[in-house]
């Protein structure tokens, strides 16, 4: 998923790029990351930032929903949440209270390649974060009780987020159809029978597994001084022990013989398309040329309202609500390149689907305009400078490359990086990789949705 900056504070920030193009430098810290390292195999990142008194802290573990295996999907998420439910100090939930009676916000997220937890604080508070975090990171206690009662709560959310939306659950059953062997098959929040038989004993083993000082990334970004962070870290964290990090066994994705398709058939509204063709991402790519190529492509179809997917599909033909495309430059593993959107009334997915090729045929037999080509530059550049601007997005930013096995210093490469893409390239990467022995295509056939909300109001006593 790219982080994408409000398109309003996305205009204004192109604005004052095109305006003052030697002001853009400005919406970053004039300071650089400082790395340190404990012997206990923790790795430390702070950053600088000295233009509020506020400070974000995260930590970061090399494991998620790619690190799973068939029968325990899930469990990564389910110890996300477990995370806060006690220590051998700390009762169920106190680690939420203590942070916000110190005036601070604190959350997590499980993606498909880490887990991580942040705080943002006053700067004065960065040690309860600290102390915090030590403490959970090898002393959770895991009560049983309450891990009966989260699963409950992991179950639900599934229901909510992915069963009950359509479109969520045709992304699922996509996933499961693109990747055969690769461990990007698994949806984050786990299957439900998995969830259904996870244990605590499982959580138990992940937990020590992979939750130890040499399998984490410390990332500070703040008004902070890096050498008094570090010795804070030190002083925290530096007593912990643990095995040394673990290693995911690698399982590449077995190679695509032939076009995929799928039709999921399930209550929905509206009809929706999913095209997905196999890509190199930049830490996979043999040529990191390609891996930029490919980001500038999907910002050539879908860099914002005036690309080409939603000026000439959406506003032009009116053929779709709406059409868009991705690419996951920072996954830690080779991906999709992604096409989707929902046809508008009086069309259909198949009609979407023509149009949308007709685009990917353009790209492929035209080389994009350099008026054009600049044009969305300057709009990718901009979206960085304003998450630039936010020491949350920073440490993301920071957080996310070292994770996946990526160097922290190829953030500061990004802007040259895409500025020296040339339509050729462009052109040459769109008929590498869009092709159809690598595509899977799934459409969601909108079944009986009155039917289901019929049910629904029966079971609740409801009259519609």
């Amino acid at each position: 998923m790219r982080l994408s900056p409000p398109r309003a504070y996305l205009a204004v920030a192109i604005g004052l790029l095109i305006a003052l193009p030697a002001l853009s430098g400005l919406a970053a810290p004039a300071n650089k990351v400082r790395e340190y390292a404990l012997d206990n195999g923790l790795r430390i990142l702070v950053l600088e930032d000295h233009r509020a008194p506020v400070v974000v802290s995260q930590v970061w573990y090399r494991v998620g929903s790619s690190y799973e295996h068939n029968g325990i999907t899930g469990v990564s998420h389910v110890l996300e949440h477990m995370m806060f439910k006690g220590t051998e100090k700390l009762a169920p939930n106190e680690f939420s209270r203590i942070i916000a009676a110190n005036g601070g916000r604190e959350n997590a997220f499980t993606g498909r390649d880490y887990t991580a937890y942040f705080q943002r604080m006053h700067k004065d508070r960065l040690e309860i974060s600290f102390k915090l975090e030590a403490d959970r990171m090898r002393n959770l206690s895991l009560p049983p009780e309450e891990f009966a009662k989260e699963v409950q709560v992991v179950m639900e959310e599934r229901r909510l987020r992915t069963e009950d939306k359509p479109t969520a659950l045709t992304y699922e059953q996509f996933n499961a159809a693109a990747f055969q062997t690769s461990s990007y098959q698994y949806p984050v929040i786990g299957w439900m029978a998995d969830l259904k038989s996870l244990t605590i004993e499982d959580l138990r083993e992940w937990y020590i597994k992979w939750y130890t000082p040499a399998n984490a990334t410390l990332v500070v970004v703040g008004d902070v001084e890096a050498d008094k962070v570090y010795r804070l870290a030190k002083q925290h964290f530096g007593p912990l022990e643990g095995p040394a990090a673990a290693k995911v066994k690698p399982r590449p994705e077995v190679k695509q013989l032939g076009e995929r398709r799928i039709k999921v058939k399930v209550p929905a509204e509206v009809p929706y398309l999913l095209m997905g063709y196999k890509v190199p991402v930049l830490k996979t790519a043999a040529d990191t040329e390609e891996a930029y190529a490919l980001e500038m492509l999907a910002a050539v179809l879908d860099g914002g309202s005036s690309a080409r997917l939603a000026r000439e599909l959406v506003r032009g033909s009116q053929i779709a609500v709406s059409a868009g495309a991705g690419y996951g430059l920072y996954d830690r593993i080779n991906s999709l390149f992604l096409f989707d959107g929902t046809p508008s009334t009086g069309h259909s997915v198949e009609e979407l689907e023509v149009a949308i090729r007709k685009q990917i045929q353009r790209v492929q037999n035209e080389p994009v305009d350099e008026a054009e080509l600049e044009r969305i530059k300057a709009q990718v550049v901009a979206a960085k400078v304003y998450e630039r601007d936010s020491v949350f997005y920073q440490a993301m930013q920071i957080g996310t490359l070292v994770t996946v096995g990526l160097d922290y210093q190829q953030l500061d490469e990004y802007v040259d990086r895409i500025r020296a893409v040339t339509p050729a390239q462009i052109q040459a990467v769109a008929q590498k990789y869009l092709v159809n022995e690598t595509l899977t295509l799934a459409t969601l056939e909108p079944q009986n949705a009155q039917a289901k909300r019929d049910r629904q109001a029966a079971a609740t006593g409801d009259k519609q």
